[in-house]
């Protein structure tokens, strides 16, 4: 592993442990040219996966894209970067188990979406809005009137409780 301080070709592992959510291995490093520190993180990877964009480029699937799209529409919510990391990990597995190499980015955003409807409301919101790319209110405002009715369904009803006349 090349050292980011002084370049040098060489480094020595320290340090090495899996992640919390053992998707990975972090490693501390020392560089015995400049003394420097560092640390690297090792996933593993299936094969190799690409997204083919809206207007018919092919790029490499990026995680790194996955996550800063996450944590812009989670910026100053309750979510911790663990959390953004594990539904990370959940839609790159998705990705792989399906068996093919090329995703729609379409489809990549579809499954970020359904992460970040479970893990918040606003979040969810705020990043849907984006996608969606809405052109004037109406739009925005028949998908907030979606969200209202999809929140209307998933939350618990409360239970009616008769209350017993006193004698």
């Amino acid at each position: 592993m090349r050292c980011p301080f002084c370049q040098s070709e060489d480094s020595q592992v320290k340090d090495s442990r899996p992640t919390e959510d053992s998707a990975s291995i972090r490693r501390r490093r020392a560089c015995p040219d400049c003394g420097g520190r560092f640390t690297t993180f090792e996933r593993i990877q299936l094969r190799d996966m690409s997204v083919v964009k809206s207007d018919g480029k092919i790029q490499p699937f990026d995680r790194e894209k996955v996550i800063r799209s996450m944590k812009v529409a989670l910026q100053k919510r309750p979510v911790t970067i663990d959390v953004i990391e594990k539904a990370t990990n959940g839609i790159v597995r998705q990705l792989e188990s399906s068996g093919d190499s090329e995703f729609s980015a379409a489809h990549i955003g579809d499954l970020v979406m359904k992460a970040l409807i479970s893990l918040d409301l606003v979040g969810y919101i705020r990043f849907v809005s984006v996608y969606k790319d809405f052109r004037d209110p109406e739009d925005f405002k028949a998908f907030l009137d979606e969200v209202q009715a999809l929140q209307a369904e998933t939350k618990p009803k409360p239970k009616k409780v008769k209350l017993k006349a006193a004698s």
